[in-house]
């Protein structure tokens, strides 16, 4: 399986980057979604996108969009990470394309159980990060 971090804190992607390849997933990365659509042509597959609502909500939404626009990326699941986002901003994003969306900060257990609600069921830990 193969994800995709789109994400411009190097803090968060190295905290993502390592729970996912806990999960056995291999994971490429992204500052913003312009890089994230250049990654996506290189690549063969994707089965999962976390984009991170910060540092531009606008941009988000919009290469989710973007995204969902292609049908070749019909099956990639889309997963929004954020801090705060308000009730709008939220619904702009899963209107926009995105499956789901985890709230920071978010423990191991949290994060497997969003994997799956997403229908990855086969990768989760059975143990959980501390």
């Amino acid at each position: 399986m193969r994800a995709l971090v789109v994400e411009s804190s190097r803090t968060m992607k190295a905290v993502l980057r390592r729970i996912l390849s806990k999960r056995n997933f291999d994971v490429a990365e992204a500052d913003n979604g312009q890089q994230a659509l250049e990654v996506l042509s290189r690549i063969a597959t994707v089965d999962l996108v976390l984009v991170s609502w910060i540092p531009q909500e606008t941009e988000c939404v919009e290469f989710i969009a973007r995204l969902r626009r292609k049908s070749a990326h019909d099956s990639i699941v889309i997963m929004l990470t954020t801090i705060e986002p308000g009730i709008r901003d939220l619904q702009r994003a899963l209107i926009a394309g995105a499956n789901d969306y985890l709230m920071q900060p978010f423990t191991s257990l949290q994060f497997d159980e969003m994997l799956v609600r997403l229908g990855f069921t086969s990768l989760c830990c059975t143990t959980y990060d501390r």
